[in-house]
């Protein structure tokens, strides 16, 4: 694909990244005001948070959790359109059997090693900060959010610590939050089901034309989807919990690929570090043991 195929989505998406950039800052503040309130935080809590203790009723949750925290599976199979639309491959260049392209490929698989180190950062600090200020105020007051008070009561997490004023600012940060994530999520789905079709022989997927009519079937394909599936349920925050479960089950199709891609269609110049396996073991190891988990507690 060329270039200006995928210039457009990109371009859209850098000013709900500057605003979630502010929205996350707005959290970590409200996490620090936290400690002034009655609701504050202490070292106990935090270390009976560690125990692992974890009730039957709540495994769904928790895998749910899991599927979505940080990068999750569909997120995963979305960044290769990611790459395909900063033009990772396209400045290392098709494979040729000179010096030149392994140091190219090796130059741009770094990228993609800090691309990989900063997601997880930046989703592990903003989840925990949520996570935190989640435990802290609504689950003291046991206040769950669901049906169509969630939003009200997950705005609680920045009114209880800032102040009513917040109120104003949570609702434009989770408009952003909604609407950026509905649409990275809307143009992932759409040439990946399109791709998908395309490599079935339901159209021809070499022909660009054809590729952007799939795409644009299926802008309007899964929005309508979406909102009659929440027009019949009425209930997003479960609606969250069964696409984290979905999401979950997705992680262990990315694992096949991984695992298929490192040890099988790896070129032999590329081979990574050994500390590359382990980390690549010690993630499959912990999805694996969750997903386990998970099944051995709802079954028994």
């Amino acid at each position: 694909a060329s270039w200006d195929f995928w210039r457009s989505p990109l371009q859209v998406l850098k000013y709900p990244l500057v605003m979630i950039g502010l929205f996350t800052v707005f959290t970590l503040v409200s996490l620090a005001m936290l400690q002034f309130t009655e609701h504050a935080i202490t070292i106990s809590d935090v270390l009976h948070g560690l125990t692992f203790q974890l009730p039957a009723t709540a495994v769904m949750v928790a895998i749910g959790a899991f599927g979505i925290t940080g990068v999750g599976g569909d997120e995963i199979m979305a960044y290769n359109y990611w790459l395909i639309e900063k033009g990772y491959a396209r400045h290392t260049g098709p494979c040729e059997d000179s010096q030149e392209w392994v140091d190219r490929a090796k130059g741009w698989i770094r990228v993609m090693y800090i691309d990989a180190l900063l997601a997880m950062l930046v989703y592990t600090v903003v989840t925990a900060a949520f996570y935190l200020l989640g435990a802290a105020i609504l689950n003291s007051q046991e206040l769950v959010p669901e049906k169509e008070e969630i939003i009200g009561t997950l705005s609680l997490i920045y009114t209880e610590t800032i102040g009513q004023g917040a109120n104003s600012v949570f609702l434009i940060g989770a408009f952003v939050v909604l609407f950026s994530t509905l649409f990275a999520a809307l143009a992932a789905w759409t040439r990946l089901f399109g791709d998908a079709l395309g490599q079935v022989g339901l159209y021809d997927f070499q022909n660009p034309q054809s590729r952007k009519k799939a795409i644009a079937f299926f802008a309007w394909f899964f929005p309508a989807s979406w909102a009659i599936v929440y027009l019949t349920f009425r209930s997003p925050a479960y609606m969250v919990i069964v696409g984290g479960v979905i999401t979950m089950v997705i992680l262990f199709v990315v694992v096949f690929a991984a695992i298929d891609f490192r040890y099988r269609r790896l070129d032999k110049r590329l081979r990574p570090s050994i500390w590359f396996d382990l980390w690549l073991w010690l993630s499959i190891t912990s999805i694996g043991a969750v997903g386990i988990y998970g099944v051995v507690k709802l079954l028994f």
